[in-house]
């Protein structure tokens, strides 16, 4: 086969010593979207053969885990785990070595095996997607990052406006790794959301105090509400307009009596 630009990276890989082309993707999305930083932890779902488990553990140079229904060849540095993301016994293997502290950042290259019928790939693809996304639900810190590939399709806005409703930042990303004929598309997720507090909702709340930039302070369950305008003791109620990890913005409604 020659080397021509569409076998580009997959020579690059061979010559620099990664497992697959795909680490190439994983340092583009991160100079694009900086979903990994320097001493965090990473957890690579479907990580097999480990391209992105190599990039990972260079971009981060902490503590990295590969889980994949394969036996991943070790990597220096990187802990692995055979086994199957949707099963709770492999949650509880990740989470031993992850500990108390949980994840900065989950990242998921996997594809599901094909079978040539577009719909029925497509659909395995959306499937095995939300199995990632419930994984790094239950990993990831507050204010943590989310990396997932999919096949676009019919299904894909879905996944996509599921995945906006736990994160604060959203964006859909294709690197120049990828080949030019593939359909997949990576999704990248930042600042994860642990509070059940939703856009658009409306609450009753009384003002507690008033912040540095004016803004009125208010408390639902634990996350603090900015709400604009508001006073000291004023029992209003609020539309959410904006949701962030630790926080979130509020607009007054109207008073309640």
């Amino acid at each position: 086969m020659a080397r021509n630009q569409k076998d580009f990276f997959y020579y690059k890989a061979k010559d620099e010593g990664y497992r697959s082309r795909a680490a190439y993707k994983l340092q583009q999305i991160n100079i694009k979207h900086n979903v990994i930083i320097p001493d965090s932890t990473v957890v690579d779902l479907g990580a097999a053969p480990g391209g992105w488990l190599q990039a990972a553990k260079e971009l981060s140079g902490g503590r990295v885990v590969g889980v994949d229904l394969q036996k991943i060849k070790p990597i220096e540095g990187v802990d692995t785990i055979k086994g199957d993301i949707t099963k709770e016994a492999t949650l509880e293997k990740i989470e031993e070595i992850i500990g108390e502290h949980g994840a900065d950042t989950v990242i998921c290259d996997a594809a599901p095996n094909l079978s040539g019928n577009w719909n029925l790939d497509h659909a395995r693809s959306i499937d095995l997607s939300y199995s990632a996304l419930d994984v790094a639900k239950k990993l990831l810190i507050p204010g943590g990052n989310f990396v997932v590939k999919v096949f676009q399709g019919d299904l894909f806005k879905e996944l996509l406006d599921e995945i906006k409703r736990n994160f604060v930042y959203v964006k859909s990303f294709t690197p120049k790794a990828s080949r030019k004929q593939s359909a997949e598309i990576y999704v990248i997720a930042k600042k994860f959301i642990t509070t059940s507090i939703e856009k658009g909702q409306e609450y009753d709340i009384e003002i507690l105090d008033i912040g540095e930039k004016g803004d009125g302070i208010a408390k639902i369950d634990d996350l603090v509400i900015f709400v604009k305008h508001g006073r000291i003791s004023q029992h209003v109620r609020v539309c959410i307009r904006e949701v962030h990890p630790n926080f979130a913005f509020a607009d007054i409604i109207e008073p309640v009596k």
